[in-house]
Protein backbone atom coordinates (compact mmCIF):
# COMPACT_ATOMS: atom_id res chain seq x y z
CA UNK A 1 0.00 0.00 0.00
CA UNK A 2 0.91 3.42 -0.96
CA UNK A 3 2.01 5.88 1.82
CA UNK A 4 0.93 8.78 -0.06
CA UNK A 5 -2.88 9.04 -0.91
CA UNK A 6 -3.69 9.56 -4.67
CA UNK A 7 -6.17 11.76 -5.71
CA UNK A 8 -8.45 12.23 -9.04
CA UNK A 9 -6.20 15.04 -9.87
CA UNK A 10 -2.96 13.48 -9.66
CA UNK A 11 -3.67 10.49 -11.65
CA UNK A 12 -6.03 11.93 -13.92
CA UNK A 13 -5.29 13.40 -17.38
CA UNK A 14 -4.41 16.71 -16.97
CA UNK A 15 -7.25 19.33 -17.41
CA UNK A 16 -8.19 22.40 -19.90
CA UNK A 17 -6.16 24.71 -17.87
CA UNK A 18 -3.13 22.12 -17.09
CA UNK A 19 -3.12 20.97 -20.70
CA UNK A 20 -3.23 25.21 -21.97
CA UNK A 21 0.07 24.77 -19.76
CA UNK A 22 1.80 21.98 -21.12
CA UNK A 23 1.21 23.19 -24.29
CA UNK A 24 2.63 26.88 -24.43
CA UNK A 25 5.60 25.79 -22.84
CA UNK A 26 6.74 23.67 -25.55
CA UNK A 27 7.19 27.47 -27.15
CA UNK A 28 9.69 29.82 -26.94
CA UNK A 29 8.06 32.80 -24.41
CA UNK A 30 5.28 30.06 -23.49
CA UNK A 31 5.02 30.88 -20.29
CA UNK A 32 4.36 34.62 -21.79
CA UNK A 33 1.87 33.54 -23.65
CA UNK A 34 -0.14 31.27 -21.00
CA UNK A 35 0.07 34.14 -18.32
CA UNK A 36 -1.25 36.59 -21.28
CA UNK A 37 -4.55 34.29 -21.93
CA UNK A 38 -5.02 34.03 -18.46
CA UNK A 39 -5.07 37.97 -18.39
CA UNK A 40 -7.23 38.34 -21.28
CA UNK A 41 -9.79 35.74 -19.37
CA UNK A 42 -9.67 37.90 -16.31
CA UNK A 43 -8.16 41.67 -17.69
CA UNK A 44 -7.35 42.96 -14.33
CA UNK A 45 -4.58 40.63 -13.89
CA UNK A 46 -3.03 42.16 -16.72
CA UNK A 47 -2.44 45.14 -14.95
CA UNK A 48 0.39 43.83 -13.09
CA UNK A 49 1.51 42.93 -15.96
CA UNK A 50 1.88 39.16 -14.52
CA UNK A 51 4.24 35.79 -15.46
CA UNK A 52 2.86 32.51 -14.90
CA UNK A 53 6.51 30.86 -13.68
CA UNK A 54 4.81 27.31 -12.36
CA UNK A 55 2.07 25.44 -12.77
CA UNK A 56 0.93 21.81 -11.33
CA UNK A 57 -1.91 20.18 -9.52
CA UNK A 58 -2.26 22.39 -6.08
CA UNK A 59 0.51 24.74 -7.26
CA UNK A 60 1.08 27.55 -8.74
CA UNK A 61 3.72 30.73 -8.78
CA UNK A 62 3.23 33.70 -10.36
CA UNK A 63 6.01 36.30 -10.86
CA UNK A 64 5.19 40.49 -10.59
CA UNK A 65 8.46 42.58 -12.26
CA UNK A 66 8.82 45.32 -9.64
CA UNK A 67 8.27 48.36 -12.14
CA UNK A 68 6.86 52.11 -12.01
CA UNK A 69 3.09 51.02 -12.68
CA UNK A 70 3.29 48.64 -9.74
CA UNK A 71 4.62 51.01 -7.36
CA UNK A 72 3.67 52.86 -4.00
CA UNK A 73 5.00 56.04 -2.75
CA UNK A 74 7.61 54.47 -1.36
CA UNK A 75 8.99 53.13 -4.43
CA UNK A 76 8.35 48.94 -3.17
CA UNK A 77 5.64 47.26 -5.16
CA UNK A 78 2.20 48.12 -3.77
CA UNK A 79 0.79 45.91 -1.64
CA UNK A 80 -2.75 45.58 -3.80
CA UNK A 81 -0.59 44.96 -6.66
CA UNK A 82 0.72 41.81 -4.49
CA UNK A 83 -2.61 41.04 -3.36
CA UNK A 84 -4.00 40.69 -7.65
CA UNK A 85 -0.99 38.30 -7.79
CA UNK A 86 -1.76 36.17 -5.24
CA UNK A 87 -5.08 36.08 -6.57
CA UNK A 88 -4.06 34.95 -9.75
CA UNK A 89 -2.32 32.27 -8.44
CA UNK A 90 -4.78 31.47 -6.43
CA UNK A 91 -7.36 31.22 -9.34
CA UNK A 92 -4.85 29.45 -11.95
CA UNK A 93 -3.98 26.99 -9.62
CA UNK A 94 -7.49 26.03 -8.52
CA UNK A 95 -8.29 26.04 -12.02
CA UNK A 96 -5.71 23.43 -12.87
CA UNK A 97 -6.45 21.50 -9.85
CA UNK A 98 -10.21 20.90 -8.41
CA UNK A 99 -11.58 17.89 -9.09
CA UNK A 100 -14.32 17.65 -11.97
CA UNK A 101 -17.33 17.71 -9.98
CA UNK A 102 -16.30 20.57 -7.96
CA UNK A 103 -16.36 23.99 -8.86
CA UNK A 104 -14.99 27.22 -6.89
CA UNK A 105 -15.79 30.92 -5.49
CA UNK A 106 -13.39 33.24 -4.06
CA UNK A 107 -15.39 34.27 -0.24
CA UNK A 108 -12.09 36.42 0.87
CA UNK A 109 -8.66 37.07 1.73
CA UNK A 110 -6.45 37.56 5.17
CA UNK A 111 -3.27 38.64 5.00
CA UNK A 112 -0.62 40.36 6.64
CA UNK A 113 1.92 42.58 5.09
CA UNK A 114 5.37 41.28 6.59
CA UNK A 115 8.02 42.97 5.17
CA UNK A 116 8.93 45.51 2.36
CA UNK A 117 8.87 44.56 -1.04
CA UNK A 118 11.50 46.35 -2.68
CA UNK A 119 12.48 43.95 -5.68
CA UNK A 120 10.02 41.15 -8.41
CA UNK A 121 7.97 39.23 -6.26
CA UNK A 122 6.81 35.81 -6.69
CA UNK A 123 3.35 35.11 -5.65
CA UNK A 124 2.43 31.56 -4.39
CA UNK A 125 -0.76 29.54 -3.67
CA UNK A 126 -0.32 25.62 -3.17
CA UNK A 127 -2.79 23.51 -1.51
CA UNK A 128 -2.90 19.86 -0.40
CA UNK A 129 -5.04 17.56 -2.32
CA UNK A 130 -6.99 16.42 0.33
CA UNK A 131 -8.26 19.94 0.65
CA UNK A 132 -10.56 19.59 -2.35
CA UNK A 133 -13.72 18.83 -0.45
CA UNK A 134 -17.26 20.70 -0.52
CA UNK A 135 -17.33 23.83 1.91
CA UNK A 136 -15.41 26.45 3.15
CA UNK A 137 -11.53 26.21 1.84
CA UNK A 138 -8.34 28.08 2.76
CA UNK A 139 -5.62 28.43 -0.15
CA UNK A 140 -2.46 29.37 2.06
CA UNK A 141 -0.69 31.98 -0.49
CA UNK A 142 2.77 34.04 0.07
CA UNK A 143 4.53 36.28 -1.60
CA UNK A 144 8.35 36.33 -1.76
CA UNK A 145 11.37 38.89 -2.68
CA UNK A 146 13.96 37.62 -4.60
CA UNK A 147 16.16 36.99 -1.30
CA UNK A 148 13.31 34.80 -0.20
CA UNK A 149 12.02 37.22 2.48
CA UNK A 150 8.24 36.98 3.09
CA UNK A 151 6.40 40.12 2.12
CA UNK A 152 2.75 38.56 2.75
CA UNK A 153 1.36 35.93 3.55
CA UNK A 154 -2.20 34.87 4.17
CA UNK A 155 -4.78 33.19 2.52
CA UNK A 156 -7.53 33.31 0.11
CA UNK A 157 -10.89 31.67 1.35
CA UNK A 158 -12.98 30.04 -1.48
CA UNK A 159 -16.16 28.10 -1.59
CA UNK A 160 -16.23 24.80 -2.82
CA UNK A 161 -19.26 23.72 -4.65
CA UNK A 162 -20.55 20.24 -6.14
CA UNK A 163 -21.54 21.60 -9.93
CA UNK A 164 -25.14 20.92 -10.43
CA UNK A 165 -26.34 18.16 -11.90
CA UNK A 166 -27.20 19.05 -16.02
CA UNK A 167 -29.55 16.36 -16.51
CA UNK A 168 -32.37 17.38 -14.22
CA UNK A 169 -35.65 15.27 -14.26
Amino acid sequence: MSPLPTTPTSTAKPNKVLALWHKTRRYPFGQKIFSIMVSRMAPYFASITPLITELSPNRCACLIKKRHRVHNHINTVHVIAICNGLEMAMGVMAEASIPSHLRWLPKGMSLDYTAKAGSDILCVAEVLPEQWVTGDMLVPVTAYDTQGVVVVKGHIKLWISEKPNKHHA
